[in-house]
Order: structure tokens, then sequence, then C-alpha cells
């Protein structure tokens, strides 16, 4: 039996096409991969990605917009849906500490299909110069400072168990905004036990800190790597875990 890809509708089904890409996009809505509030790519790109026209996007958005499911304004069209429930408790978020307390800080994260910095893909069991999944972080204050930034490399491993994670390489272009923040519970989803080892060092010569993140599932396979790097002067890292009573 022939399979789809996650951007392919079923053959099968005998809804119009545009229907079964408003389905195929709401998907994406629903299990996080385009987090409530963010912007949806645009029409071209999102074309590209379930390979139609334009014109069968716009009938898809439209079929969305008229379900409360996107809404747009001048920033463009995005998700509307209510946020989905976290799968468990006692989770950090992604990457580490990527969620400032200051409400004036400016957060920027994207993700790109490249080759990763060497030591990541070294760490990954990537061969050199083999692309990947890279998501970068940003938070500055209002006036440019940077506090924090934090770069994320995937292995092949996380690619081909995660389907939410996979779906993000149609729209990894560098440009289209990407919050990654369910990343952890998508692994999980998956059947996949997370194995989190955080190391910290002080850089040289400078007031900031790097956190190097490592994680692999139950069969000690890798799944990400993040290096963190926090301006000690300006930021502090805040670890919080929420984990459920005994019993």
């Amino acid at each position: 039996m022939a399979r789809t890809t996650p951007h392919e509708p079923a053959p099968s089904d005998d809804r119009p096409l545009y229907g079964r890409i408003a389905a195929l996009l709401l998907d994406e809505l629903r299990d996080g991969t385009i987090p409530p509030g963010e912007r949806l790519p645009g029409e071209r790109h999102l074309a590209a990605h379930f390979q139609v026209s334009r014109e069968t996007v716009r009938q898809a958005l439209e079929v969305l917009r008229r379900g409360g499911m996107v809404a747009t304004d001048r920033r463009g069209s995005h998700a509307a849906l209510p946020a989905p429930p976290v799968g468990a408790q006692g989770t950090p978020a992604f990457p580490l500490g990527a969620r400032p307390a200051d409400p004036s800080t400016v957060d920027r994260a994207t993700v790109t299909w490249e080759a990763p910095p060497p030591e990541h893909a070294q760490a990954l069991g990537l061969a050199p110069l083999r692309p990947t999944l890279v998501h970068r972080y940003r938070a500055s204050t209002p006036d440019g400072r940077s506090l924090r930034t934090a770069l994320t490399s995937f292995s092949a491993v996380a690619l081909a168990e995660v389907a939410e994670l996979a779906r993000y390489r149609g729209r990894a272009d560098g440009a289209t905004p990407a919050q990654l923040r369910r990343a952890y519970d998508w692994m999980r989803k998956a059947g996949l036990c997370l194995h989190h080892r955080d190391s910290i060092s002080q850089l040289d010569g400078a007031s900031s800190v790097r956190v190097t993140r490592r994680v692999h599932d139950q069969y000690a396979r890798p799944l990400e790597i993040t290096d963190l790097v926090v301006d000690a002067e300006r930021d502090a890292l805040v670890y919080e875990f929420t984990l459920p009573a005994a019993g």
C-alpha cells in the first residue's frame, strides 16, 4: 500500500482539494506545529509545502477562517485555536529557559534546514555537512540588547520519530516564526522517554554563561542538542519543575 507524507492528501479522500488541504493545515494547528497566535506561512510557502496552487491555499484558509480556526488581521493570518494542554508535568521549557520573566522581552525564533555546527553534528551522529533542522532563538530587551540566544540541532532520529518536528522542514526558511515550545511534548507523545543532561560553563572573558543541553531517548539515541548563552549581568536562568505527588 502506498504511504502518504504528512503534507500529501490521501488519494482516496473524496473532498475537494482545498478541503483536504484545510484538514491537513488544521492538523498542524491542533497538534501545536503552528502554535496559537503564531503567524502562518505565506500563501506561496504553503502552496509549495502542500504541492498545490495558491488559489487552493486561499480557499483552504477561507474554510479555516469561517470555522474560527484562523484569524486574519494586518499582521497576516495566524492560528486562532486555544493552546492544547501540556502532555505531562515536570518538563523544562524548550529551549532551556526560553521564557524570560520580563514581559517586555522581545522573542524571536526561526528554523532552517542546514548543516549544524560541527560539534552538534558529532553529538547527534550526523555526517559532516549533512543538513538537519536547526532552531534559533533570541531574547532581547526592547532597545535591542541581547539577553539570551539559543541554537538547537535535531537528530535524524528525532525527525524520523516525531511527525510534528518533521513537518517543520517545509517551513525552515529562516524567516518564518517557529516556536517549538512543545517539542518535548511531541517527543513524549511519539513514545520517546527523554533523558536531559545540562552542563553550565562560564565563557572566558565575558559575563555570559553557556548551558549545553543534550537529550537522548530510552535507547540512548541522541535527539537534540541545545547551546544557550545567557548574559548573566542582565538575565538569570530559572529552573522550574512541577512534579505530581506520588500515588
